[in-house]
């Protein structure tokens, strides 16, 4: 009698992990499987730049969005958790821009200039996370949600730690200050800057200009 020989059972395909940072939906019309999770935080950042945080609801955007109210909270948990979000996405597309600007210059205060055109040229482009979160920073935050910002906040500012560590300062001024102080300034263009004048490259070379010559010609 012959002996019937099963065939080997398929090996079952591994089943495709789902990033917690990637949303993916599909598309009613073409049947495509397209990424939405990039086009939520940028219409998240607009909103919430537009009208500020306490006055930006999960409702909000989720009109603007196209989703219904309750689909929203299958992507973020709350609205902190997607402010906290597109906060990250912002902080992370500044140091893209800047560490990008750095690369071709090795002298210490060129670094330092372009990584200050870089970051106003973000900052002042207002459909971008980056922009929007940093004209929020709004007392209505929990002390949970102040300390993942501060957190993300702090990311960006070691990038600019490097950078001030790394000029020649006269004896008596310290970095730290000189740090903050320039950041302060460029951060504060957000409040006057109007499109059609000076280019935002512009701008952070006047600023960054103001604080060397002051830096370099300070005797303490």
């Amino acid at each position: 009698m012959k002996t019937i020989t099963k065939p080997a059972p398929k090996a079952k395909k591994p089943s495709k992990s789902v990033s917690a940072t990637t949303v993916q939906t599909k598309d009613s019309e073409s049947g495509l499987i397209v990424d939405r999770r990039a086009e939520l935080i940028e219409k998240a950042a607009l909103l919430f730049g537009a009208r500020g945080y306490a006055n930006t609801s999960m409702r909000d955007i989720s009109a603007a969005f196209g989703i219904l109210h309750g689909s929203i909270y299958h992507h973020f948990g709350s609205k902190e958790e997607l402010f906290i979000t597109v906060y990250a996405s912002g902080v992370d597309r500044f140091v893209k821009d800047v560490e990008k600007a750095i690369e071709p210059y090795s002298d210490p205060w060129q670094r330092l200039e372009v990584a200050c055109i870089a970051h106003l040229e973000a900052l002042l482009m207002r459909e971008s996370p980056a922009a929007t979160v940093l004209a929020d920073w709004s007392a209505n935050y929990s002390e949970s949600m102040r300390t993942a910002l501060v957190a993300q906040r702090d990311r960006y500012e070691k990038v600019f730690l490097k950078l001030t560590d790394a000029v020649e300062l006269p004896q008596g001024i310290k970095k730290r200050y000189f740090r903050l102080g320039l950041l302060g300034a460029l951060n504060g263009a957000l409040m006057w800057y109007q499109p059609g004048g000076d280019s935002p490259a512009t701008v952070a070379k006047q600023l960054f200009s103001l604080f060397r010559k002051k830096a370099e010609s300070t005797d303490i």
